[in-house]
């Protein structure tokens, strides 16, 4: 489970990086809405960096491999989708990958399913052990 850490690293590294953009170079360009925007798709990429590394570490206390690794998954899929179309309607005003946002929502609600699922199956496996 080596690749969702450094995916997750990377994605957290490039918030950070979209943060400052967003702060500091598109301050005098857009409008006060697309600057929210555009934080709503650095908050929800570092949320979901974030949660890449977690599943990948989980997998060190017995957790299924295969649930977190769909689970990072969904997750990876989210923040292409949520946080790359919110990217793309702010700095493009490409306004037709708009639907697409709410598929990425979808993606990060079942990543943290499969997460849930996960936690639980290892609690009751467990519990026969």
């Amino acid at each position: 489970m080596r690749l969702p850490i450094v995916i997750g690293a990377f994605f957290a590294l490039t918030a950070v990086m979209a943060g400052a953009f967003g702060a500091h170079g598109l301050r005098n360009l857009v409008s006060e809405r697309s600057l929210e925007v555009f934080q709503t798709a650095v908050t929800y990429q570092m949320y979901h960096a974030i949660a890449l590394v977690l599943a990948a570490l989980l997998s060190g206390f017995g957790l299924s491999r295969r649930l977190l690794g769909l689970a990072a998954g969904f997750f990876l899929a989210g923040i292409l989708l949520f946080s790359g179309s919110l990217y793309t309607l702010v700095l493009t005003d490409i306004r037709w990958v708009g639907p697409i946002t709410p598929i990425g929502g979808l993606c990060f609600m079942i990543g943290w399913a499969l997460l849930l699922s996960a936690g639980a199956r290892r609690q009751v496996d467990k519990g026969r052990g």
